[in-house]
């Protein structure tokens, strides 16, 4: 059906207008035209018998469904001492949810709901802290002063964080640049969710009050790659100590963005730094285009002071829009709204696969608490409402040339949110980019999530007394902390070690275990890096941990050979047994294998009938493919008993 405004024609021409580049095409000139900002918050889950605050185990997760007990509890906003509402207390108010809190007796205590005093803060934490602080080249305080952070999406059962500052201005050394941190905190963290949809968020508390370490940088990433980088780093530096967790969750990053004219953004929990480059490349590309929107709306509306939405009451019946995931028989309310002076606004790009008329349905779902699918706008591509009844919502609504209307549905309680945060949207984009958080998605994208906490969000925890650092407990902990990142990624240039596996190996800190083993034993550490980031990684991917499999198995694997005088070859072939039967031992394994020891001279006599054989049915002239043919009918006696460059060497065509 012919549409009055191809919306479809407008996206794409809006996407052009801004400047959009895809980031395989990006270059610094590029993030340079629109002043790419980014910094980094990087949360990392410290390696505690116990919480930070009680004396509950550390580390003990439990299943969605497995519980004692729930607690719920709803958000109420109260004035600051200056008579001001934090403007996320206030959005979390609207949103009217009911917070329940799945508790395990096993992994939680009063101190979680508040009904019990902090306990002193955790020693261990507290050391382990102060390690990476000193790592980070921070500057630890003379004093820790626990203080308390408004955390308002109800995933702390307080409403705060306790938090400690415990190192400021450090740096850590990338590439090409140095760049600096702003601070190391020690901090509780938060609950886990289970589920967020209407006016329920489900929690689940095992994770809650388990200590954790925040690495906060400047904004001095000036590129998407730079984040990444920025991101693993600090991450490599954490787990070189020993002292923090891995796995799924111990390790998330809140990211900040801005572009030029912007404001900053943060996309909170990001899980994987391989996300990095592409999400924060569309946030600022995305921020860019949203500064485009502002000045085409305030070149066409002079007076945005005084201007508002309009709406009306229709009956679901009029409109088809079962095609848009409504029921026939919908006992949901269903309005319409007119947007003066946002035609083609709507349809605005703003990130791949996105325009402006998302952010009303994302924050429709967030703050009206109305599930997707919840409205159709007049801009739509597919347009499952037709032509004709557009014309029929424009005349109710008195629509002049240049409006835009959206037709959204929800249950009745849910209607004057809804409205007011269409209205609200609308007029934050005259303004041009929101202060916001956003969550994340894998393909770079995101959507709206929260309204980013004010400033003035801490203030002193008034239950725990200062603790004072000693100048003899520092002068002890310099002692003990490991090489910096960037001595280990020098030590494994200056071992050849292959660029693909640094990854692996800085992310698993096994660089000290390549070490011992190149010292005590005489392995190459290129050899090494291979069977850790390239054989024990692939079998990673393809079979199930074990509790008994640790790195320092492989070592003792490699010990093992070298005892035996046998070629380390075979080691590969023995590490998935090893990994799927950590018990196992070595002699067992090679008689699994069905490996027998061989000498030397035994398997290089076997050469010249080898050779005589590959002469009677030679197929190419290439001595090269002979070489091949007799090392392949070799292979399986050699390993373990010879090298193939040994055995290569015998083999005179």
């Amino acid at each position: 059906m012919k549409q009055i405004f191809d919306a479809r024609s407008n996206h794409a021409e809006t996407r052009q207008k801004t400047g959009y580049v895809a980031r395989e095409k990006a270059t610094q000139a590029d993030y340079d035209r629109i002043g790419f900002m980014s910094g980094l918050e990087v949360h990392q889950q410290l390696k505690t018998k116990e919480k930070l605050f009680c004396h509950c185990p550390a580390g003990i997760f439990q299943k969605a469904d497995d519980y004692d007990a729930e607690l719920i509890r709803h958000m109420r906003p109260t004035l600051s001492e200056l008579g001001e509402y934090d403007g996320t207390a206030l959005m979390e108010f609207r949103t009217r949810k009911n917070i329940i809190y799945r508790i395990k007796n096993e992994t939680a205590c009063t101190y979680d709901v508040d009904d019990t005093p902090p306990f002193p803060l955790n020693q261990e934490a507290l050391s382990q802290a102060i390690d990476i602080s000193l790592l980070s080249k921070l500057k630890v305080v003379g004093e820790v002063h626990i203080t308390r952070k408004q955390y308002l999406d109800g995933s702390i059962p307080t409403g705060f964080q306790r938090t400690a500052i415990i190192g400021i201005e450090g740096e850590i050394q990338l590439k090409n640049k140095k760049v600096r941190l702003i601070q190391l905190s020690l901090e509780e963290d938060s609950c886990r969710e289970v589920s967020d949809i209407g006016h329920v968020r489900i929690y689940r508390t095992d994770r809650l009050g388990m200590p954790l370490i925040e690495t906060v940088t400047y904004p001095e990433f000036k590129n998407p790659d730079e984040v990444k980088e920025g991101a693993d780093y600090i991450r490599f530096l954490n787990r070189s100590t020993g002292k923090v967790r891995s796995g799924i969750g111990s390790t998330r990053a809140d990211v900040n963005v801005s572009c030029k004219g912007g404001t900053r953004v943060e996309i909170k929990g990001v899980a994987h730094t391989g996300w990095m480059p592409e999400l924060t490349h569309i946030e600022a590309f995305r921020q860019w285009a949203l500064l485009a929107i502002r000045d085409e709306l305030n070149r066409r509306i002079k007076d945005t002071a005084n201007w508002k939405i309009s709406s009306r009451e229709v009956k679901a019946k009029d409109f088809k829009l079962e095609n848009l995931g409504v029921p026939k028989d919908t006992t949901l309310k269903v309005f319409v709204v007119n947007l003066p002076q946002f035609q083609g606004i709507l349809s605005h790009f703003t990130q791949p696969g996105k325009m402006f008329a998302d952010d009303f349905s994302d924050r429709l779902k967030v703050i009206a608490c109305i599930e997707k699918p919840n409205m159709a706008h007049s801009e739509m591509f597919e347009d499952a409402v037709g032509e004709r009844a557009w014309a029929k919502v424009r005349s109710l609504l008195g629509s002049r040339e240049g409006d835009a209307q959206l037709i959204f549905w929800g249950p009745d309680d849910d209607i004057k949110t809804a409205l007011e945060t269409i209205e609200e949207r609308c007029k934050l984009a005259f303004s041009g980019v929101p202060n916001e958080t956003r969550k994340s998605f894998e393909d770079g994208t995101t959507i709206f999530e929260r309204v980013l906490p004010g400033a003035d969000r801490m203030y002193p925890d008034t239950d725990s007394a200062p603790i004072p650092l000693e100048d003899a407990a520092i002068d002890e902990a310099v002692k003990r902390i490991p090489k910096l990142v960037s001595e280990r990624i020098r030590q494994l240039m200056e071992w050849n070690v292959p660029e693909d596996t640094h990854t692996y190996i800085l992310k698993n800190n096994l660089v000290p275990l390549m070490e011992k083993a190149h010292v005590e034993l005489n392995v190459p550490a290129r050899f090494t890096s291979s069977l850790f980031a390239h054989t024990l990684k692939h079998i990673q991917g393809q079979y199930p941990a074990l509790p008994e499999f640790t790195f320092e198995k492989v070592y003792e694997l490699l010990k093992y050979l070298v005892e035996r005088n046998l070629d380390l070859a075979i080691a590969k072939r023995m590490l998935l047994h090893l990994y799927q039967h950590p018990k196992m031992d070595f002699e067992s394994i090679l008689i699994t294998l069905n490996f027998k020891e061989v000498s030397k001279a035994e398997i290089l006599g076997k050469v010249p009938f080898l050779i005589k054989k590959y002469k009677e049915i030679r197929t190419s002239p290439d001595d090269s493919a002979g070489l091949r043919w007799v090392m392949g009918n070799l292979n399986k006696l050699a390993t373990g008993n010879i090298s193939l460059r040994e055995l290569s060497k015998g083999i005179n065509l």
